[in-house]
Protein backbone atom coordinates (compact mmCIF):
# COMPACT_ATOMS: atom_id res chain seq x y z
CA UNK A 1 0.00 0.00 0.00
CA UNK A 2 1.19 3.49 -1.06
CA UNK A 3 1.70 5.75 2.13
CA UNK A 4 -0.05 8.66 0.17
CA UNK A 5 -2.82 7.52 -1.66
CA UNK A 6 -4.44 10.57 -3.59
CA UNK A 7 -7.62 9.48 -5.77
CA UNK A 8 -9.05 12.43 -7.61
CA UNK A 9 -9.10 15.13 -5.32
CA UNK A 10 -10.53 18.37 -5.53
CA UNK A 11 -9.86 20.85 -2.59
CA UNK A 12 -10.60 24.16 -2.04
CA UNK A 13 -9.77 27.08 0.44
CA UNK A 14 -12.69 27.73 3.51
CA UNK A 15 -14.41 30.60 1.50
CA UNK A 16 -13.45 29.85 -2.05
CA UNK A 17 -15.61 29.47 -4.75
CA UNK A 18 -12.91 27.76 -7.32
CA UNK A 19 -11.63 24.19 -6.43
CA UNK A 20 -7.65 25.20 -6.38
CA UNK A 21 -6.76 21.54 -6.68
CA UNK A 22 -8.59 19.40 -9.55
CA UNK A 23 -8.90 15.85 -10.00
CA UNK A 24 -5.70 15.08 -8.75
CA UNK A 25 -4.28 11.84 -8.53
CA UNK A 26 -0.96 10.77 -6.59
CA UNK A 27 0.70 7.99 -4.88
CA UNK A 28 3.98 8.30 -2.94
CA UNK A 29 5.58 4.88 -1.82
CA UNK A 30 7.91 4.41 1.08
CA UNK A 31 11.71 6.00 1.00
CA UNK A 32 10.36 8.25 -2.34
CA UNK A 33 12.12 11.37 -3.14
CA UNK A 34 9.51 13.75 -4.99
CA UNK A 35 10.64 17.15 -5.94
CA UNK A 36 7.51 19.30 -6.60
CA UNK A 37 8.20 21.94 -9.08
CA UNK A 38 6.01 24.28 -11.54
CA UNK A 39 5.04 28.05 -12.06
CA UNK A 40 3.45 30.65 -9.34
CA UNK A 41 0.23 29.43 -8.14
CA UNK A 42 0.14 25.81 -9.73
CA UNK A 43 -0.82 24.70 -6.40
CA UNK A 44 1.42 22.96 -4.81
CA UNK A 45 1.67 24.56 -1.59
CA UNK A 46 -2.28 23.74 -1.78
CA UNK A 47 -0.88 20.03 -2.82
CA UNK A 48 0.73 19.73 0.28
CA UNK A 49 -1.58 21.31 2.61
CA UNK A 50 -4.19 18.60 1.29
CA UNK A 51 -2.12 15.63 2.53
CA UNK A 52 -1.98 17.07 5.34
CA UNK A 53 -5.32 17.88 5.65
CA UNK A 54 -5.38 21.96 6.15
CA UNK A 55 -7.51 22.59 3.18
CA UNK A 56 -10.41 20.88 2.98
CA UNK A 57 -10.92 18.17 0.50
CA UNK A 58 -14.61 18.68 -1.52
CA UNK A 59 -14.21 15.25 -4.06
CA UNK A 60 -11.87 12.42 -4.17
CA UNK A 61 -10.42 10.02 -1.61
CA UNK A 62 -7.06 10.62 0.33
CA UNK A 63 -5.42 8.39 2.46
CA UNK A 64 -1.70 9.17 3.94
CA UNK A 65 -0.35 6.36 6.37
CA UNK A 66 -2.98 4.68 6.20
CA UNK A 67 -5.69 7.40 7.70
CA UNK A 68 -8.50 8.81 5.78
CA UNK A 69 -7.68 12.68 5.47
CA UNK A 70 -10.67 14.20 5.53
CA UNK A 71 -11.59 12.10 8.51
CA UNK A 72 -8.94 11.96 10.95
CA UNK A 73 -6.96 14.84 9.71
CA UNK A 74 -5.29 15.67 13.33
CA UNK A 75 -3.52 12.00 13.32
CA UNK A 76 -2.55 12.53 9.93
CA UNK A 77 -0.68 15.68 10.86
CA UNK A 78 0.82 13.55 13.83
CA UNK A 79 2.40 11.49 11.60
CA UNK A 80 3.46 14.05 9.27
CA UNK A 81 6.33 16.23 9.45
CA UNK A 82 5.91 19.51 7.37
CA UNK A 83 8.07 22.54 7.34
CA UNK A 84 5.68 25.48 5.94
CA UNK A 85 7.49 28.17 3.35
CA UNK A 86 8.73 31.36 5.55
CA UNK A 87 7.55 30.51 8.88
CA UNK A 88 9.73 33.55 11.19
CA UNK A 89 8.97 34.10 15.29
CA UNK A 90 8.62 36.93 16.79
CA UNK A 91 11.81 38.57 18.19
CA UNK A 92 10.52 38.05 21.74
CA UNK A 93 9.59 34.46 21.17
CA UNK A 94 11.03 33.13 24.99
CA UNK A 95 11.58 29.66 24.02
CA UNK A 96 14.97 28.09 22.87
CA UNK A 97 15.82 26.46 20.42
CA UNK A 98 16.24 23.34 22.34
CA UNK A 99 12.51 23.78 23.32
CA UNK A 100 11.29 24.74 20.29
CA UNK A 101 12.47 21.14 18.33
CA UNK A 102 11.28 19.11 21.72
CA UNK A 103 7.97 20.21 20.94
CA UNK A 104 8.32 18.41 17.66
CA UNK A 105 7.46 15.32 19.95
CA UNK A 106 4.12 16.76 21.14
CA UNK A 107 2.35 14.59 19.21
CA UNK A 108 3.68 11.55 20.25
CA UNK A 109 3.57 12.60 24.08
CA UNK A 110 -0.07 13.89 24.54
CA UNK A 111 -0.17 17.31 25.92
CA UNK A 112 -0.67 15.92 29.63
CA UNK A 113 2.03 13.93 29.40
CA UNK A 114 5.53 14.05 30.99
CA UNK A 115 8.69 13.78 28.25
CA UNK A 116 10.64 10.73 28.63
CA UNK A 117 14.54 9.79 28.19
CA UNK A 118 13.65 8.71 24.63
CA UNK A 119 11.60 11.90 23.75
CA UNK A 120 14.75 13.84 24.68
CA UNK A 121 17.25 11.85 22.85
CA UNK A 122 15.24 12.40 20.00
CA UNK A 123 15.00 15.81 20.25
CA UNK A 124 19.09 15.89 20.76
CA UNK A 125 19.21 13.92 17.69
CA UNK A 126 17.37 16.18 15.70
CA UNK A 127 19.59 19.20 16.70
CA UNK A 128 22.94 17.46 16.09
CA UNK A 129 21.68 15.53 12.54
CA UNK A 130 20.64 19.28 11.35
CA UNK A 131 24.18 20.57 12.75
CA UNK A 132 22.84 23.40 15.15
CA UNK A 133 24.06 22.53 18.22
CA UNK A 134 25.64 25.92 19.02
CA UNK A 135 22.30 26.98 18.69
CA UNK A 136 20.57 24.85 21.35
CA UNK A 137 20.17 27.18 24.16
CA UNK A 138 19.48 30.54 22.09
CA UNK A 139 16.27 31.91 22.15
CA UNK A 140 14.80 31.03 18.34
CA UNK A 141 12.96 34.70 17.95
CA UNK A 142 16.66 36.45 18.10
CA UNK A 143 18.09 33.80 15.46
CA UNK A 144 18.68 34.78 11.30
CA UNK A 145 15.68 33.22 9.24
CA UNK A 146 17.62 30.58 7.43
CA UNK A 147 18.75 29.26 11.47
CA UNK A 148 15.18 29.27 12.38
CA UNK A 149 14.52 27.12 9.37
CA UNK A 150 17.24 25.15 10.56
CA UNK A 151 15.65 24.91 14.21
CA UNK A 152 12.18 24.04 12.11
CA UNK A 153 13.43 20.98 10.36
CA UNK A 154 14.81 19.70 13.36
CA UNK A 155 11.37 20.26 15.17
CA UNK A 156 10.26 18.38 12.23
CA UNK A 157 12.59 15.55 12.18
CA UNK A 158 12.09 15.28 16.37
CA UNK A 159 8.89 14.04 15.27
CA UNK A 160 10.24 10.52 13.78
CA UNK A 161 7.58 11.41 11.35
CA UNK A 162 6.22 8.38 8.88
CA UNK A 163 6.38 11.08 5.72
CA UNK A 164 8.66 14.68 5.11
CA UNK A 165 7.10 17.16 3.29
CA UNK A 166 8.93 20.63 3.09
CA UNK A 167 7.58 23.65 1.34
CA UNK A 168 10.70 25.77 0.03
CA UNK A 169 13.16 24.61 3.05
CA UNK A 170 15.93 26.45 1.63
CA UNK A 171 15.12 29.94 0.56
CA UNK A 172 17.24 31.64 3.57
CA UNK A 173 20.13 28.94 3.18
CA UNK A 174 23.54 29.60 1.48
CA UNK A 175 24.57 26.46 -1.07
CA UNK A 176 26.80 24.38 1.62
CA UNK A 177 23.87 24.50 3.98
CA UNK A 178 21.31 22.86 1.47
CA UNK A 179 23.43 20.75 0.63
CA UNK A 180 23.99 19.35 3.98
CA UNK A 181 20.24 19.13 4.48
CA UNK A 182 19.50 17.51 1.44
CA UNK A 183 22.32 14.95 2.76
CA UNK A 184 19.90 14.27 5.64
CA UNK A 185 16.95 14.17 3.75
CA UNK A 186 18.68 11.43 1.32
CA UNK A 187 19.16 9.51 4.91
CA UNK A 188 15.62 9.73 5.46
CA UNK A 189 14.73 8.30 2.31
CA UNK A 190 16.82 5.61 2.59
CA UNK A 191 15.58 4.66 6.07
CA UNK A 192 11.55 4.52 4.43
CA UNK A 193 10.64 8.06 5.31
CA UNK A 194 8.82 9.58 1.74
CA UNK A 195 10.24 12.80 1.02
CA UNK A 196 8.02 15.30 -0.71
CA UNK A 197 9.81 18.95 -1.23
CA UNK A 198 7.87 21.62 -3.14
CA UNK A 199 11.18 23.96 -4.36
CA UNK A 200 12.75 26.85 -6.96
CA UNK A 201 16.08 26.02 -6.74
CA UNK A 202 17.37 22.74 -7.08
CA UNK A 203 21.17 22.99 -6.74
CA UNK A 204 22.22 20.46 -4.24
CA UNK A 205 19.80 17.58 -5.06
CA UNK A 206 21.02 14.62 -3.42
CA UNK A 207 22.69 11.61 -6.01
CA UNK A 208 19.97 9.31 -6.11
CA UNK A 209 16.96 8.73 -8.23
CA UNK A 210 14.51 11.89 -8.16
CA UNK A 211 10.86 11.82 -8.49
CA UNK A 212 9.88 15.06 -10.16
CA UNK A 213 6.31 16.08 -10.03
CA UNK A 214 5.38 19.36 -12.15
CA UNK A 215 2.38 21.21 -11.33
CA UNK A 216 0.21 23.71 -13.34
CA UNK A 217 -3.17 25.22 -12.47
CA UNK A 218 -3.88 22.69 -9.99
CA UNK A 219 -3.10 19.54 -11.58
CA UNK A 220 -0.02 17.56 -12.42
CA UNK A 221 1.34 17.92 -15.67
CA UNK A 222 4.48 15.92 -15.28
CA UNK A 223 4.94 12.81 -13.08
CA UNK A 224 8.79 11.02 -14.10
CA UNK A 225 11.87 10.06 -12.45
CA UNK A 226 14.96 11.19 -13.10
CA UNK A 227 18.01 12.48 -12.21
CA UNK A 228 18.93 15.03 -10.23
CA UNK A 229 21.08 17.59 -12.86
CA UNK A 230 17.73 16.71 -15.47
CA UNK A 231 15.41 18.27 -12.51
CA UNK A 232 15.74 22.19 -13.30
CA UNK A 233 16.00 22.13 -17.37
CA UNK A 234 12.57 19.29 -17.48
CA UNK A 235 10.71 21.70 -15.07
CA UNK A 236 11.66 24.20 -17.35
CA UNK A 237 10.33 23.14 -20.85
CA UNK A 238 7.53 21.70 -18.89
CA UNK A 239 6.51 24.80 -17.75
CA UNK A 240 6.80 26.23 -21.79
CA UNK A 241 4.39 23.33 -23.15
CA UNK A 242 2.96 21.21 -19.88
CA UNK A 243 1.65 17.92 -20.03
CA UNK A 244 4.15 16.54 -22.14
CA UNK A 245 5.76 13.95 -19.53
CA UNK A 246 3.21 12.88 -17.18
CA UNK A 247 4.30 8.99 -17.52
CA UNK A 248 6.78 7.78 -15.09
CA UNK A 249 9.75 6.72 -16.69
Amino acid sequence: MSIIDLAGIYTAYEGGEKAVIRNLSLRVDRGEYVVIGGPNSAGKTTLLESINGLVKITHGRATVCGLNVSRVSDEVRRRVGYVIQNFYFDPFTPFTVEQVVMMGRFGRLGLMNRPAREDYDAAQRAITQVGIEDLAHKTIGTLSGGQQQKAMIAHNIAKEPEVMMLDEPFSNLDFHAREYLQGVFKEMARKGVPILMVAHAFDGLPDIPIRLVVMNQGRISCDRNCRAEEVEDIIRKECVVPGKCLRRS
